[in-house]
């Protein structure tokens, strides 16, 4: 009896174990495979995770699209332009060209104008003769004159100036009046004066078919003046006379 006893007990403890063991490797199957859906869910919130860190932005890609299509800004455009322009340029042409309010370009070139001439640079922006153009700065011209003087500088005569001063304070004016003021024919000055791009045809006196000449916008230019309401005062120049010499101008014309 106590044989059998002792037997049940040790099949007992023996079916204890082999239920522990069971419920063991049934809780280590149930493990792994929680383990196995953690992997999962860890694989797919980093694929999660990657794909947050670069996403695709359209809107940025079409902003750039578009600063690479309008090119470079107002004031870089501007001065391009104006850094080839052999004579000034209107601040209405700048506006077509770059396709900016006529306002925008004004600012634009005032703003540029001040900040070389703040920064001290070595050439300055002008509004001259109707348009905008660089020009050297006046500190800088005796080192300009001598770097481009060499005998590369071709100067106008006295009679080209007094003719060209003639012409200046009268024009339109026919040859012939130039001629009675200066009291010398100057037919071939008026025309090295055209050939320079000082002067230009103005049309034809009605009363006598005469050609009339005037200043030209190089003019100006090279004077510096932006109209020819700058020129100075004449009067105090003019012989008391004057109004006797004008008629015999008329007379002679």
């Amino acid at each position: 009896m106590t044989s059998g006893f002792t037997n049940d007990e040790g099949d007992a403890a023996i079916n204890d174990d082999l239920a522990g063991d069971g419920r063991a490797v049934d809780d280590a199957v149930d493990e792994d495979a929680l383990d196995r859906d953690g992997a999962d869910d860890a694989v797919q919130a980093a694929d999660v995770d990657e794909g947050d860190e670069a996403p695709i932005d359209e809107a940025a890609i079409d902003e750039a699209d578009v600063e690479e299509i309008d090119g470079p800004g107002v004031r870089a455009s501007l001065e391009a332009i104006l850094l080839v322009a052999d004579e000034p340029v209107p601040e209405v042409l700048l506006a077509q060209v770059l396709e900016r309010p006529r306002g925008e370009i004004d600012a634009a070139l005032r703003a540029l104008a001040a900040e070389y001439t703040a920064a001290g640079r070595g050439f300055d922006l002008r509004e001259i003769a109707g348009g905008w153009r660089f020009y050297t700065r006046e500190d800088c011209a005796p080192l300009v004159e001598r770097f481009v003087r060499d005998g590369q500088e071709v100067r106008l005569t006295q009679a080209a100036l007094e003719t060209l001063a003639v012409i200046a304070y009268r024009q339109p004016v026919s040859r012939a009046r130039v001629s009675a003021v200066r009291g010398v024919n100057c037919d071939g000055v008026i025309r090295t004066l055209v050939l320079r791009g000082l002067v230009e045809d103005s049309g034809t006196d009605q009363e006598t078919g005469a050609i009339l000449y005037r200043t030209t916008g190089y003019f100006l230019e090279r004077l510096g003046m932006a109209s020819l309401d700058e020129l100075p005062d004449l009067a105090p120049f003019l012989p008391e006379n004057i109004e006797d010499i004008e008629d015999n101008e008329r007379t002679r014309a």
